[in-house]
């Protein structure tokens, strides 16, 4: 079915081609056709979204004030509407914190219903965990709802501002067009830090932005809020998922920001990963360090004996088999490693 949006554009586009004799006399309805949609798209902007009202699970509590959306295990596609990182929020004194912008438009505003079904404080902070769209796309909604506090990680923030046009290209076709077509960049909104960034958030309480290095994508975000005792590593700490290796991953750095990751956090505090449930950080080092180091020993052991890039391929990962998407990820996950090791060259990737 046409939508009214392209509907419109289609009638405007055709009154492209009428003569001039033509074109006078049909003035008065392309002005009223060019108004119409100006106010649509104030409307939007005010709105942050118009389309189809969408749902998605249910805020699990970590603990007091502390709020995160488990999403998919799987890829991003229409039936997940994207949602396929965790989208998480806190409520402090001085208003919402939420960690992540999301996939689009209207995944922020189906977070949004959540986090006013709990509270009655605005949200105020947006921070994004790397440079990939499902953590960037959606941030254009908070801004229309009046949020001026954006956050990121300098080298994410390069990456995503790069890659803006390709990035909502492709998360438009593998999503959606009607979902992701309203998001806009906002780039230019948003503070960068480099290595650390302390936020004030009112009640003597600080949300502290962390940069501990190269891993999953080059620049990352985490966030630690001692007083709440958890911690947000964003991509670089997963649960049960499975790891995807992007031409951009960097394993080896991956796993120097993962001991930096678990020398800082101090034991006992909560983790809630990129991807997978909250929980804590020997789970979490099971799932991600642990897996590195083991296929970095046995890469190398393969390239040690003259072994191929097949080689490395048909290595036996059987052991982590039960984990989600390991059959889309576990032999492009060795050859990664196995040219990372080599020196080999990875391709060029954005997400």
């Amino acid at each position: 079915m046409m939508k009214r949006r392209d509907f419109i554009l289609g009638g405007l586009g055709g009154m492209a081609a009428l003569t001039a004799g033509q074109a006078a006399a049909q003035d008065p309805l392309a002005r009223a056709l060019q108004h119409y949609m100006q106010e649509l798209e104030r409307a939007e902007r005010q709105a942050g979204y118009l389309g189809p009202r969408i749902t998605i699970p249910q805020a699990q509590k970590v603990t007091d004030g502390v709020y995160t959306v488990v999403g998919s295990m799987i890829w991003h596609n229409p039936s997940n509407y994207g949602l396929n990182n965790n989208l998480s929020f806190m409520i402090f004194e001085d208003g919402v914190f939420v960690f992540n912008g999301s996939a689009n438009p209207a995944l922020s505003q189906a977070l949004h219903r959540q986090i006013q079904q709990i509270t009655d404080k605005p949200v105020r902070w947006v921070a994004v965990e790397n440079h990939q769209g499902h953590a960037h796309l959606g941030s254009s909604y908070w801004y229309d709802m009046g949020v001026r506090n954006f956050y990121s990680q300098r080298q994410a923030h390069a990456d995503f501002h790069a890659s803006w046009d390709i990035i909502k290209d492709r998360w438009s076709r593998a999503v959606g067009h009607q979902l992701t077509a309203p998001a806009y960049d906002i780039s230019d909104e948003f503070t960068v830090f480099d290595e650390r960034m302390d936020i004030d958030v009112g009640g003597g309480e600080v949300v502290q932005m962390h940069y501990f290095g190269k891993g999953h994508t080059p620049g990352s975000t985490t966030l630690y809020v001692p007083s709440r005792n958890v911690i947000f590593p964003g991509d670089n700490a997963y649960e049960s998922r499975m790891l995807a290796l992007f031409s951009y991953t960097d394993t080896q750095a991956w796993v120097k920001t993962f001991e930096r990751f678990m020398e800082f956090t101090p034991e006992g505090t909560i983790i809630v990963p990129g991807h997978g449930v909250p929980t804590d950080m020997a789970t979490v080092k099971r799932d991600t360090y642990d897996y590195l180091t083991w296929m970095h020993q046995e890469i190398q052991a393969i390239i040690d004996r003259g072994g191929s890039q097949r080689d490395a391929e048909n290595l036996d990962q059987s052991q982590f088999s039960h984990r989600e998407v390991f059959s889309q990820t576990f032999a492009g996950n060795a050859r990664h490693i196995y040219r990372e090791l080599k020196g080999l060259d990875l391709g060029d990737a954005v997400d």
